[in-house]
């Protein structure tokens, strides 16, 4: 599929956005953001609430209630990615956004933990990532792609920072029925901002019928190496989220009060990466910049692992803000990458595998993250998170970033 709307640029206007790339990377922003809202908003009072349900007492089922979400995701991000590449993006993502609906009323009607698992897994059945990131590869040019990537992280990290203070608010007055009740309706919105807001897409090519396309795919090293990297960057995410709470409510700050480090963390985290990654990106220093933020990650891993034992409101912020920094440069950066080194014939089966490892990462985050608390401490926990992004490193150190399209387009003229 090729970029649509799309007219020459110069050099100096090359990495400003078109009209319709603003149009559609904003409308794909905020079906992410609605989304991500609905699933981010359970995060904070789900453990608490799936205690009241018939089963609740078990902590080893609330945790899989909570978890088979991203592993349904994981199962489908192939299969939805691959439909996308057949059958048209904006058809397959509304599909997934229906049935998130339909599983976020079913655990808004559960009246059992059973019930709940079943609603959160019909919930992750939703996997739109892949076919969501694929159609704004499709609308935006190579140059600016990464700026549309970071609008999308973007809503990801503001709806997160967003889901801490309203979650437990909302659970207060509605319950967690109310909660999942909410998730559904954003999943309905964000079907009509796809159907009637998104910008048509591309027409399919032939090349989009090709067979094969999944062990193309799982062939290229260097997409080997960015589904590596995604499976670490998010479990790491998950794992360090079951201790940091708890470091923060050591260090004298009430639960209601986190958001107070949270959002100035986020919020401070996107100006950093307005004056650092767009900027270097045009100049060349695209790998510099991603290798950097993979080593900053390791760093405040350490750094957590070093107070975890006396934790200070002043430490616990600037760490947060450094994490925030790397991780939204990585955010932004991974699938830029992504949908550029994938062939274009198969970028939906590419980035459903992509998705798929992002979803394990989820997954695997969460149930390892505890158990490592639970056996080795927190600071054990921090040990193997860094440990993690140290090993991510080494993988990602052969990567060479891709040509720009007006590069390539330079080398040829030449």
């Amino acid at each position: 599929m090729a970029v649509t709307g799309v007219t020459p640029h110069s050099p100096a206007s090359a990495y400003r956005m078109t009209a319709l790339e603003r149009r559609t990377s904003l409308s794909l922003a905020a079906i992410y953001g609605l989304r991500m809202l609905g699933l981010f908003l359970v995060l904070p009072v789900f453990a608490l609430e799936a205690a009241k349900y018939p089963g609740g007492d078990d902590p080893a089922l609330v945790g899989l209630a909570m978890g088979i979400y991203g592993f349904s995701q994981g199962l489908l991000q192939i299969p939805f990615g691959m439909a996308s590449d057949r059958l048209g993006r904006k058809r397959v993502i509304v599909a997934g956004l229906m049935l998130m609906a339909v599983g976020s009323f079913a655990a808004a009607l559960a009246d059992s933990l059973l019930g709940l698992t079943i609603g959160r897994a019909l919930q992750g059945g939703g996997a739109v990532s892949a076919a969501v990131s694929a159609l704004l590869a499709d609308q935006t040019r190579d140059e600016v792609r990464t700026k549309a990537l970071a609008l999308v992280g973007g809503s990801i990290a503001l709806t997160f920072a967003v889901s801490l203070i309203l979650g437990p608010l909302l659970a207060a007055r509605f319950g967690l029925a109310g909660l999942f009740g909410l998730t559904g309706l954003l999943a309905l919105a964000g079907a009509a901002v796809v159907i009637w807001l998104v910008p048509p897409e591309p027409p399919l090519s032939s090349s989009a019928l090709l067979r094969g396309s999944l062990a193309e795919v799982l062939r290229d090293p260097a997409m080997l190496r960015l589904d590596a990297g995604v499976f670490v960057l998010y479990a790491v995410q998950i794992a360090m989220w079951v201790a940091v709470p708890a470091l923060l409510v050591q260090s004298g700050l009430g639960t209601g009060q986190h958001w107070w480090v949270y959002l100035p963390a986020v919020s401070g985290s996107f100006l950093v990466m307005g004056i650092t990654l767009f900027p270097l990106e045009r100049r060349g220093y695209l790998r510099s910049v991603f290798l950097l933020s993979i080593g900053l990650m390791a760093l405040v891993q350490l750094g957590f692992m070093a107070v975890a034992s006396a934790p200070t409101l002043g430490a616990l912020a600037a760490l947060l803000l450094a994490y925030f920094c790397g991780f939204n440069v990585l955010e932004a950066a991974q699938p830029s990458l992504a949908t550029r080194l994938a062939p274009a014939h198969a970028r939906g089966a590419a980035l459903g595998v992509y998705n798929t490892l992002q979803s394990f990462g989820f997954f695997a985050g969460g149930l390892v993250g505890g158990i490592l608390v639970k056996t080795t401490g927190t600071q054990g926990l921090f040990a193997v998170c860094s440990l993690a992004s140290l090993c991510w490193l080494l993988i990602a150190w052969p990567m060479r970033a891709p040509p720009s399209r007006a590069a390539q387009q330079a080398a040829k003229a030449g």
